[in-house]
Formats: structure tokens, C-alpha cells, sequence
């Protein structure tokens, strides 16, 4: 699995990798002043977790109170968040600004993303990640991320939704060390870097079948994904991958490939975010049977001979 994402080399989901230092004893304990472009309108009639919440469109005012702390892709990341019915806490933007810049500083070292400018993060990594939410925003889910590389999209949906559990899955060990830095130095409850391979972590009792969501950024076509994906939801989970490009003969052996593990095609939804209006959409899947024991095959099986060829 290796398709390029906006820069994302993902690779397959292994071994357990060490958790990075934490300096200062935590970076997120909570208070602090807050910053000008985040309201404290806590009566705001909006759908996203916790308390006190800020519309994320009161750019206008924050622009006015303090312009040199905004630009275009800030302005765009927070019009996503409000079309996605989403608010951000201080605390939780806060996170997403430390990821940044953890991001950035690790790629230097290791290869995370090709994606060098600050701002194309915002848009390209995080609000992409969160569009998942405009056909899946349940108030607690199991989510598993398969291929998870850099965090994407496990880790933004995390951010914005702590009350879920989320496991990421990721087959490098130098990418499993990243994601436990960001999870402790983020101080994220209920979520784990795992290092291995879905063909083999499906095979463990205590994944097979018990997710409510699977997702898979851009790491193998539409028909490998879903039998990677299926052997882990339970009856009624869904599967999401986010796609982009002429899909059409994709699409169709996907749909037919989902015959084989128990799953039928539910949805093929169009992003429309800010930034993010090049053809990018989601396709969902719903797991409506066991998926058969014989799934998912190895990675070079599934190569060679994936499934809904005709």
C-alpha cells in the first residue's frame, strides 16, 4: 500500500514502537490566556463536544482585534470548521497548532508528509481529515485508522471528538514513535499508536470485528481497502475512504469486492470544504454480515489477486 496523498506517504499499519519524550512536564494542562480569535460565546446553538465554545466564523471581529495572528488558511481552516457544524475549545486549537509544529519539526528528521508550508497543514492535513465528519459524526465511536502515517485522518478526528476511541495503525516504526510523541505530548485519553499490519492485527480477537468506523487515507484502491478494512467492523460499522480522481472503474470493483466480506457500498459524498474543492470525496461503506475468516488475505495476495475483478 503507497498511494500519495497531498504528500502523505502511508504505508501499511506493525510492531510496537516507543512513546517520544514529553518536555515540561505537559504542554496542554488547560487555562492560559486565551487567544483573540477564539470567542468564549459559550450560548452558541452548535453540535460540537465540551463547554464554552467559540464560533469558529467570528473571524471578522478576531481579524480586527488582532490581524497579524491571521492569514487566508487560517480564515479557510475555520470556515471548514463551521461548515462542519464544528467549534474549537483554546485548549483543542491549541493542539492542532503544537501538532503543526511537531509535524514540521520531525519531518526534518524522518519522512512524514511532503508537505512543507504551514498553511497547506491546516488545509490539507487537518480540515481534510475532519471532512470524514460530514457523513460520519456519531458522539462516540471505536475508529480505527489503517495506514495511518503521520496521524491522518485518525488524529485531527480525535482532536475535535475526545470522547471516541481511536486506534492507529501504522506498519513503520519510525511513524509509530511520531504518533505516541503527539499522543502524549497532546495528553490524548483513549487513543493508541499500534505498529503492524492489518492482515495481521485482524486476526486478534480483540479487533476483529469491534469498530464502529474504519478509515484508510489514500494507502491501496478502493477494493484492497475494503478487505483490509471489513474483517474489523462490527454489524452495522461503517468504512469511509477519502478518494480523489476519475474513480469510475475503482469504484465499481470496490462495490464489488464488498460481496465477498460481508459489506455493501452506502455512499459516494463529494467534499466541499474550503481549500478542498479538487474532486476529493468519500466513499462508505457498510458492514451488513460477518465478514468470512479467510479475510483479509496477505498483502501479496490481495496484490496480486484483489477481489470484484472481473
Amino acid at each position: 500500500m503507497g498511494e500519495d496523498w497531498d504528500g502523505q506517504k502511508e504505508a501499511e499499519p506493525g510492531e510496537r514502537g516507543h512513546a517520544g519524550d514529553m518536555q515540561g512536564g505537559g504542554r496542554f494542562q488547560g487555562g492560559g490566556k486565551p487567544r483573540p480569535y477564539i470567542s468564549g460565546n459559550s450560548s452558541t446553538n452548535t453540535r460540537n463536544v465540551g463547554a464554552g465554545l467559540a464560533p469558529a466564523l467570528e473571524i471578522q471581529t478576531a481579524w480586527q482585534t488582532s490581524p497579524a495572528l491571521f492569514n487566508p488558511a487560517l480564515q479557510a481552516f475555520l470556515e471548514g470548521l463551521y461548515q462542519l457544524g464544528l467549534e474549537l475549545t483554546e485548549k483543542q486549537l491549541d493542539q492542532f497548532l503544537w501538532y503543526r509544529q511537531e509535524l514540521l519539526d520531525w519531518n526534518t528528521r524522518i519522512n512524514l508528509t511532503a508537505i512543507s508550508d504551514p498553511d497547506e497543514v491546516l488545509i490539507k492535513h487537518f480540515l481534510d481529515s475532519l471532512s470524514l465528519l460530514m457523513i460520519y459524526d456519531a458522539p462516540k465511536a471505536r475508529l480505527l485508522d489503517i495506514g495511518a502515517g503521520a496521524g491522518f485522518p485518525g488524529l485531527p478526528l480525535k482532536i475535535v471528538h475526545p470522547q471516541w476511541h481511536v486506534v492507529l495503525l501504522e506498519a513503520t516504526g519510525k511513524k509509530v514513535k511520531f504518533l505516541q510523541h503527539i499522543i502524549e505530548a497532546l495528553q490524548l485519553k483513549d487513543v493508541v499508536a499500534v505498529h503492524g499490519r492489518a492482515e495481521e492485527l485482524a486476526r486478534k480477537a480483540e479487533y476483529r470485528g469491534s469498530f464502529t468506523m474504519v478509515t484508510a487515507r489514500a494507502v491501496a484502491s478502493l477494493a484492497a481497502l475494503v478487505e483490509y478494512a471489513a474483517p474489523f467492523c462490527h454489524l452495522g460499522g461503517q468504512m469511509i475512504f477519502p478518494k480523489k480522481g476519475n474513480l469510475a472503474e475503482e469504484l465499481a470493483q470496490g462495490k464489488r469486492a464488498a460481496s465477498y466480506v460481508g459489506a455493501r457500498f452506502k455512499a459516494d459524498v463529494p467534499v466541499t470544504l474550503p481549500g478542498l474543492d479538487d474532486g476529493r470525496r468519500l466513499l462508505m461503506w457498510e458492514q451488513v454480515g460477518k465478514c468470512p475468516e479467510q479475510y483479509p488475505r496477505s498483502g501479496s495476495v490481495i496484490s496480486k489477486k484483489p477481489l470484484g475483478l472481473l
